[in-house]
C-alpha cells in the first residue's frame, strides 16, 4: 500500500485541500499530562518548582480552552492531575505507571471502544494553542511538528487507523517514517503557533510565546517582582 503525504503551511485554509476541513470529522481531543510537580524539570534552571507547576497548569488549561466545544479527555496516572482535568470538564482516562507512548495508545484505543471514530492529540506544554479542531481530516492522520520539526506537538488520526505513537527525541520524523511505510495516509501541518513548546528557557524566550506569558511568570519581561537569577 502506498501512503498519500500531503504537506501543509499555516495558510492551510487557503490551500488545495481546504475542502477536507468541510467534511464531518467530530473529532474529541486527548491530552496527556504528567504530574505537574514532575513537568517542565529543564527550567529548572529559571523557574522555581512552584513555578513549574502553575506554568504547567496554565499551558495545559490553554490546551483544553483550545478545544472549543469539542469533548476533551485527559489520560494522566496522577490524582492532582484527575482532579484538575475533572474540575475543567474533561474526562479522565486512567493509564497508571505505564509512559506517555502507553498511555497515549491505551487511550486511543478506549476511546475507540467508546464510540468515538476520530482523535486529535495534543500535549499540554503549547502556549498558543489554536484551531485544534482544524487538524482532524477525514480518513487521514495529522502530523503537526514542533518548531524545531523534532518532537510531535499535536496529532489527529481516525481511531482505527494502523498506528501507534512513538513519543520521545525525533518523535516527528519517526511518526511519518512508519506512517509512510505502513501506508498509511498522512498530512503534515507546519503550523507557527502549534508549533510552539515550552521545553527549555530559551522557550520562554521565543517572542511569540513572550506575548502571551502570564504576568506572574519572572521569565515575563514585564514582570519586575523578582531579581534576576
Amino acid at each position: 500500500m502506498t501512503a498519500t503525504l500531503i504537506v501543509m503551511g499555516d495558510s492551510v485554509g487557503r490551500s488545495g485541500v481546504a475542502d477536507l476541513y468541510d467534511a464531518c470529522v467530530n473529532p474529541v481531543v486527548l491530552v496527556p499530562v504528567k504530574a505537574f510537580a514532575d513537568a517542565k524539570a529543564r527550567l529548572a534552571g529559571v523557574l522555581t518548582p512552584a513555578e513549574r507547576v502553575a506554568l504547567a497548569r496554565w499551558t495545559a488549561e490553554r490546551v483544553i480552552a483550545a478545544a472549543g466545544e469539542l469533548p476533551v479527555f485527559v489520560a494522566c496516572d496522577n490524582t492532582e492531575v484527575a482532579d484538575w482535568a475533572a474540575a475543567h470538564g474533561a474526562t479522565v482516562l486512567w493509564h497508571p505507571g505505564v509512559g506517555l507512548n502507553a498511555a497515549v495508545n491505551d487511550s486511543v484505543a478506549d476511546l475507540r471502544s467508546r464510540g468515538v471514530s476520530h482523535v486529535i492529540v495534543a500535549h499540554g506544554d503549547l502556549p498558543r494553542p489554536q484551531s485544534l479542531p482544524s487538524v482532524a481530516l477525514p480518513g487521514m492522520l495529522t502530523l503537526v511538528p514542533d518548531a524545531r520539526g523534532d518532537g510531535t506537538n499535536v496529532a489527529a488520526l481516525p481511531t482505527d487507523l494502523a498506528f501507534e505513537f512513538a513519543y520521545g527525541a525525533g518523535s516527528f520524523r519517526r511518526h511519518l517514517a512508519h506512517a509512510v511505510a505502513a501506508g498509511v495516509p498522512v498530512a503534515v501541518r507546519r503550523d507557527t503557533l502549534l508549533g510552539l513548546d515550552i521545553d527549555t528557557p530559551s522557550d520562554l524566550t521565543h517572542p511569540l510565546v513572550q506575548e502571551v506569558l502570564p504576568s506572574w511568570l519572572p521569565t515575563n519581561p514585564a514582570n519586575r517582582t523578582q531579581p534576576p537569577r
